[in-house]
């Protein structure tokens, strides 16, 4: 199968720039109170279905993987870039990080507590969403949780530099309530929405407002 172009210049640019990523945003959750309290709302509500493995699909560096774990979950990270996930294992040694794409998760039929998206399907397709969400719905148990944060907005961002490195990256920002229609299509129940106005946070300043969904997997 020959791989889409997306999948290959974001893995190319992310490889190109990941420690100088990791060396920008190293405190960037610790800025972030929203975040955080997202994060912990999920794995709470993860650890009253009983808990399990969770994925942070779209991982990067490992920061949110490494917070899960400090929560008490089961957290494991995947992520396009070999880059990436090298800086990722190298600060948290202790985890597990496999490369994989989340357009075709390579993961057990209902086999998981729980995922996270974290800012990571900000680089997916308008029409490969439908059959990324399905994924997500396939690879989580029933009464599985589900928690992502994106930007808002309409218009897709192009970034051609960065680090003084060429890259070939497309942020697409998306309204809060789109997505959870896609999400409701792929089987999901929604549990929560939240938008807040940008802020400031270590290594920058965010542009748009910030939407957070949790969703679940119906079942026990």
């Amino acid at each position: 199968m020959i791989e889409p172009d997306f999948l290959r210049e974001t893995r190319t640019s992310y490889d190109a720039v990941a420690t100088e990523i990791a060396a920008q945003f190293r405190d960037e959750l610790t800025s972030k109170p929203w975040d955080r309290a997202v994060l912990t709302a999920f794995a709470e509500l993860v650890q009253r279905t009983g808990g399990g493995p969770v994925a942070d699909i779209g991982c990067g560096t490992g920061a949110v993987t490494g917070y899960l774990s400090g929560l008490g979950l089961a957290a494991f990270g995947i992520d396009l870039s070999p880059g990436m996930l090298a800086v990722a294992r190298r600060n948290h040694p202790e985890l597990r990080f496999d490369e994989g794409s989340m357009t075709a998760l390579d993961l057990p039929e209902s086999g998981l507590a729980g995922i996270t998206a974290w800012y990571s399907i900000i680089h997916v397709p308008d029409e490969l969403l439908p059959a990324t969400f399905a994924g997500f719905h396939r690879a989580l148990a029933p009464g599985g949780h589900l928690a992502m944060v994106f930007q808002v907005g309409d218009e897709p961002v192009i970034r051609t530099e960065g680090f003084g490195q060429p890259l070939s990256l497309t942020f697409r920002r998306r309204r809060p309530e789109q997505v959870a229609a896609l999400l409701t299509d792929a089987g999901f129940t929604l549990r929560a929405q939240l938008v807040r106005e940008p802020e400031p946070y270590a290594g920058g300043t965010e542009k748009t407002p910030q939407a957070y969904l949790l969703a679940r997997k119906p079942g026990p």
